[in-house]
């Protein structure tokens, strides 16, 4: 009994010695870590955030326009959160005013389609469908009024069995994402997939 006691003894000093040895070191070393970068939400504000990198290599020329489509077709797993691809597109409208690209030198097109659809329904319909009102109408409006246009196939509504009347009301709709995209390739827009 003796024994037993003798060594939950140790087990417990030596428990506690093993702790304040911890806290030692992450206080003596505290001093090493450094502040977590802030994120930057230059032109879009709430979506897209950024670390800037004013020093990296590649900056965008602040005299150029700059013309990008992005296919956005991937299927949300979290009908609460905004759309991946659609945050992605804030990313890019933030990445270049971070480097001061003013907007007017940004011509950017988000072409919705396929699985990715139903991120520009109505309330109702996404309700309907997902569950909850539409958490990107917020991200839209802000895309929007950083001069994106966003654009959903009409192919894909069709599919869905949605009526053009049930969509955000900042999204224009094209007769199909495969023409859009095509007709904005050959207007020498770069092709980004999302």
């Amino acid at each position: 009994m003796a024994f037993a006691r003798k060594n939950a003894l140790f087990i417990v000093a030596a428990v506690c010695l093993m702790a304040v040895l911890l806290v030692a070191y992450n206080v003596a070393h505290d001093g090493d870590k450094k502040a977590a970068p802030k994120l930057s939400y230059s032109l879009i504000e709430g979506y897209g955030g950024t670390f800037p990198r004013p020093d990296a290599a590649e900056q965008p020329s602040l005299d150029k326009t700059y013309k990008v489509v992005f296919d956005v077709t991937s299927a949300i797993n979290d009908t609460t959160a905004v759309h991946p691809g659609l945050g992605r597109v804030a990313r890019a409208v933030n990445i270049f005013g971070d480097s001061g690209v003013p907007l007017d030198h940004l011509k950017f097109v988000a072409v919705i389609h396929g699985p990715a659809t139903r991120t520009i329904l109505d309330d109702k319909q996404y309700d309907k469908r997902a569950g909850g009102d539409n958490p990107n109408h917020g991200l839209i409006q802000a895309l929007t009024d950083a001069g994106v246009k966003v654009i959903v196939c009409g192919q894909s509504l069709n599919h869905l069995g949605v009526e053009d009347s049930d969509i955000d009301k900042n999204v224009i709709i094209a007769p199909a994402a495969l023409s859009t995209l095509a007709i904005y390739g050959n207007d020498g827009y770069a092709y980004e997939h999302l």
